[in-house]
C-alpha cells in the first residue's frame, strides 16, 4: 500500500513517492533550502503587520474614502457609496494575523470557520473542506478532484468525514457567535479578503472563497505572509487575487517561516476578536 501525503502540525507537506518525485528530498534538506535564517516572521501578530502593510499599496485605488479625498466624483454615483471592505479571518491560525490586517486597513474584522475534509485513515490529508455559509449551516463541500484520484477515493467515501466536519462546524459556529462581528448578509458588494496564517495546500483557502463568492462578494482576495507558489498560482487562476508577502520558490512548511508557531485555542481566538475595535 502507498503510503499517503499528509500534513504535520507546522503546516508540513508529507509526500508518498508516487507522482511526487520534484517534492522528495528530505525534509530537512527541504528545510535548508526553504526557510530563512532566521525566519520570516517573530510570529502571526508581526506577519499580520507586514501583510497589512502589502495590502494597504495593493487597496490603494480601492478605498472608498481615500477615493472620494484624491479623484473628482465617479461616473457612477453608487460606487461612491459602495460598502468598506471586510477582513475575514480562517481560524484559529488566521485569527491574529488578521487582527494586524484589519487594523492597517481600518476595517472591520470577522472570521469564516473551515473545516478540512481529511482522508479516513489519515485526517491530516486535506482531500477537500467545507465552509459556513453565513446563516449558521454549512455550504457545499469542496473536493480537490486531483487528490481524491490520487489516493483513489471518491465523494462518497468521504460521507462519514463531511457529517463529523459538519457537527465541528456547527459547533464552533456557535462558540465563536458572541464575538461575530458582520451580519450574515453583509458580504454582498463588499471587497473581502481572507486571511491565514501560511497556504500550504489551498484545499482550505479554496473553500473559504467559494463561500464568500456564493454570499455576494464583489471582490474577493486571498491574504498570506507565505504560501507554496504552486498553491498561489492554483488558487489566482480560480479567484484572480493572492497577496503574500513571501512566495518561495521552494516551500516544505507554513510553520517554519515563523520564529513562535504556536498552536491556538477557541479561548485565543476569542480574545483576539474581544479586543478588536
Amino acid at each position: 500500500m502507498v503510503a499517503l501525503a499528509t500534513l504535520n502540525a507546522d503546516h508540513a507537506l508529507i509526500l508518498p513517492r508516487v507522482g511526487y518525485a520534484s517534492k522528495m528530498a528530505s525534509p530537512s534538506a527541504q528545510r535548508v533550502a526553504a526557510a530563512p535564517d532566521p525566519p520570516a516572521f517573530r510570529d502571526r501578530a508581526e506577519a499580520g503587520a507586514r501583510l497589512g502593510a502589502r495590502l494597504r499599496e495593493v487597496l490603494r485605488d480601492d478605498d472608498p474614502e481615500r477615493s472620494r479625498a484624491s479623484a473628482p466624483p465617479p461616473a457612477d454615483p453608487a460606487a461612491a457609496g459602495r460598502p468598506r471592505p471586510v477582513v475575514l479571518a480562517l481560524p484559529r491560525g488566521g485569527v491574529p494575523v488578521a487582527a494586524e490586517v484589519a487594523r492597517a486597513l481600518g476595517v472591520p474584522l470577522d472570521i469564516l470557520l473551515v473545516r478540512k475534509l481529511g482522508h479516513p485513515e489519515a485526517p491530516e490529508l486535506g482531500l477537500g473542506a467545507i465552509a459556513e455559509d453565513g446563516a449558521g449551516g454549512a455550504a457545499e463541500p469542496y473536493f480537490d478532484p486531483e487528490m481524491l484520484s490520487r489516493v483513489g477515493l471518491s465523494r462518497d467515501d468521504l460521507a462519514e468525514v463531511v457529517v463529523r466536519e459538519r457537527a465541528e462546524l456547527a459547533r464552533r459556529v456557535a462558540v465563536y457567535a458572541p464575538r461575530r462581528s458582520v451580519p450574515a448578509g453583509d458580504l454582498a458588494g463588499r471587497l473581502v479578503i481572507v486571511v491565514d496564517d501560511g497556504l500550504a495546500t489551498g484545499v482550505t483557502a479554496r473553500a473559504a472563497l467559494r463561500a464568500v463568492q456564493a454570499r455576494g462578494a464583489r471582490r474577493m482576495i486571498l491574504a498570506v505572509p507565505v504560501a507554496a507558489s504552486e498553491a498561489a498560482h492554483a488558487i489566482e487562476n480560480e479567484t484572480g487575487e493572492v497577496v503574500t508577502v513571501v512566495t518561495p520558490r521552494r516551500f516544505h512548511s507554513v510553520g517554519e517561516w515563523y520564529a513562535d508557531f504556536g498552536q491556538l485555542t477557541d479561548a485565543d481566538v476569542l480574545a483576539v476578536l474581544a479586543s478588536s475595535p
